[in-house]
């Protein structure tokens, strides 16, 4: 990890302060865009030109209308390809999900739930082979994901809280969705079966999660059957880190509420 030393941002927010773009001076002074857009919306904070930056108001904390869809949506994404860090020379803790370039669409939906659930704060998108972090910073973060700790998900109990889970049992799709979208896909399987003594190709989609936390599928399991999907286990090389979706009603059940990434 590059950390950029205090002469270095005060060039980049003499530069910014004097109308350039974040990506010119991200160019120019060879750091990371997203780098850029973090010290951008600090400094416009510091300097009072964010409304509602310097005291961001939390659902948890002060009461604040929560985007509950948008929030089970975001909260799926971060049980599958997202983790929350403090670096030690950030004050802020930052979550970042972690979306491939082959999904634009799924990177849009995750920047507009995050922008939905953090409305007083700014989201910028990070720039990694083959991907993005999609990435926002607050200090509200342990409020809203409390499954945050130390170590990898699969390697600690991931427990909803109660109004957690009140919230995603209210939007049970929104939840599926993100989890799909994060750890899952939608495939076209084949097989061969006899037909008037002819041996025919046949083809079938299904969905698939996979996920090495125990907590995680079970989530995930639990909330499709509440949504009346029939699911099974999948073990691959001995490991049961799938669930499969292919009977045909509970595919077309996903289908109108997901379908394939895009």
């Amino acid at each position: 990890m590059n950390f950029h030393g205090t002469d270095v941002r005060h060039k980049a927010i003499a530069q910014l302060r004097a109308g350039a773009r974040n990506a010119d001076v991200a160019r120019a002074l060879g750091i990371p865009l997203g780098t850029v857009g973090y010290w951008r919306h600090l400094d416009r904070a510091e300097r009072g030109e964010c409304p509602g930056s310097h005291h961001p108001r939390c659902p948890r904390c002060d009461g604040r209308d929560l985007d509950a869809a948008a929030y089970t949506y975001l909260l799926a994404l971060y049980l599958g390809d997202g983790h929350i860090i403090q670096y030690s020379s950030h004050r802020v803790p930052s979550l970042m999900i972690t979306c491939g370039d082959d999904w634009p669409g799924l990177m849009d939906a995750c920047e507009t739930a995050m922008r939905a659930v953090f409305p007083d704060n700014s989201v910028c998108r990070v720039s990694r082979t083959g991907c993005h972090n999609v990435k926002i910073y607050s200090m509200h973060l342990w409020c809203l994901f409390p499954q945050h700790g130390k170590g990898k998900k699969h390697e600690r109990p991931i427990v909803l809280e109660p109004w957690q889970q009140q919230i995603v049992d209210e939007h049970p799709w929104e939840f599926l969705r993100g989890l799909i979208h994060s750890d899952g896909c939608r495939i076209t399987n084949w097989t061969t079966r006899m037909v008037g003594g002819e041996r025919k190709r046949y083809e079938y989609p299904r969905y698939f999660f996979t996920n090495k936390s125990d907590d995680i599928r079970r989530l995930f399991s639990d909330t499709l059957t509440k949504v009346g999907v029939e699911w099974t286990v999948l073990a691959r090389g001995g490991d049961p880190f799938n669930i499969s979706v292919a009977r045909k009603a509970s595919v077309a059940l996903m289908d109108r509420h997901i379908g394939p990434k895009y």
